[in-house]
């Protein structure tokens, strides 16, 4: 059975020229980029050509750039310092967050180390900027704005610009969560005020397991791991080579390739919803669907029934892999966190199903989707 991949927010094939550029650290260039022999030293060139190139796409200064295991790690080295570090007493957040940013929030708030406030949330599911402007105003002392630039499950798209100037007004720490658009926008990082960022790998074509998290040259914070020097004295532990030469292949290669790609995915997502409108009723688009979105993440929500309340498993059976929400939730019966917030905690009696492509999807993917729908549904 041939399998349609429909869940690329989750993770994405790795592209062939990303393995080849990854090859010869995987076989003979395998020294511990920390040794001061031969061995050490081309594996320690690899990853600081890999740090300047991802530092000259991005916009930044390559000593901004620091290798982490991932998106979660960068998110909760940046939270988690702005407080310990960098004096933060207050937290602002919102509910549609990834579970790495709630979660981290939580949990300081929690132990009493910083007070948390969640900025209301638009009807279409956008941040209310009047809110957090109002949130920074009340609140005396420092505050750590932590905010994702694309919600990862109904693909809204936030204004990090405004956000960004809201926060040099307020003296606020600002961390965007950027896991669902680096590698899939350009970014031009000094034009922003922005303190952290993260990035992922396997969310463009690289290798899991490797992400990026810059910090802002002006700020100083101290490491989130203790145990070596690596990474500048600031990410202990001996670093993924291979993974990181991969991730800014992938960088790379998605940014020569993006306005191709993104027009290709973008008539893919659109063609899914007209699809997908001609053919059901009853079904409604979450987020801002056809405005401020994702070209790669398309929310629909289907009439609950018998029928379709088993969609997930029903379409998986049929070879078709798709999502309820995040890939941690997939699967799941209850409804995701995203979902419930943007309906503010009575979402409809409905079962919402996350489409998300790459540039390897096709409308004949799509066609073939929408008629097993319309047969399960």
């Amino acid at each position: 059975m041939n399998r349609i991949y429909f869940d690329n927010a989750a993770t994405t094939a790795l592209d062939p020229k990303v393995v080849e550029a990854m090859m010869p650290y995987l076989t003979e260039k395998f020294g511990n980029p920390s040794s001061v022999y031969s061995y050490g030293r081309e594996t320690r060139l690899g990853i600081e050509n890999a740090r300047k190139s991802v530092a000259k796409i991005l916009g930044c200064s390559p000593g901004e750039i620091f290798f982490t295991s991932g998106g979660t790690e960068s998110t909760n080295t940046a939270v988690t310092t702005s407080v310990r570090d960098l004096g933060c007493k207050h937290m602002v957040t919102s509910p549609l967050e990834h579970h790495a940013t709630l979660h981290t929030v939580e949990a300081l708030a929690h132990q009493g180390l910083a007070t948390l406030d969640y900025v209301k949330i638009t009807s279409d599911g956008h941040i209310d900027l009047a809110d957090l402007e109002r949130i920074l105003t009340k609140n005396e002392g420092r505050t750590v704005v932590t905010l994702m630039h694309a919600n990862n499950e109904i693909g809204n798209l936030t204004k990090i610009k405004e956000i960004g100037e809201l926060c040099l007004k307020y003296d606020a720490i600002f961390h965007s969560d950027t896991v669902q658009t680096v590698g899939h926008y350009p970014f031009d990082i000094k034009s922003l005020n922005v303190h952290f960022m993260n990035g992922a790998g396997h969310k463009f074509h690289g290798p899991k397991g490797i992400g990026i998290m810059y910090v802002n040259e002006s700020i100083h914070i101290k490491p989130f791991l203790n145990g070596g020097s690596q990474e500048r004295n600031m990410r202990a532990g001996t670093e993924n080579v291979y993974g990181i030469i991969g991730f800014a292949k992938a960088l790379e290669l998605a940014t020569e390739n993006y306005l191709k790609d993104s027009e290709h995915i973008q008539s893919v997502k659109s063609y899914m919803a007209e699809q997908l409108k001609a053919n059901f009723e009853g079904i409604a688009f979450n987020g801002d669907t056809f405005g401020s979105s994702l070209y790669t993440v398309l929310n629909v929500s289907f009439p609950r029934t018998e029928k379709s309340e088993m969609l997930l498993f029903a379409l998986d059976m049929a070879g078709i892999c798709v999502s309820g929400g995040s890939a941690c939730t997939s699967g799941a019966n209850s409804v995701s966190h995203v979902i419930t917030a943007l309906y503010n905690g009575n979402p409809p009696d409905m079962v919402p199903i996350r489409f998300s492509f790459c540039k390897h999807n096709t409308t004949t993917e799509v066609d073939t989707v929408v008629a097993k729908l319309k047969e399960l549904v």
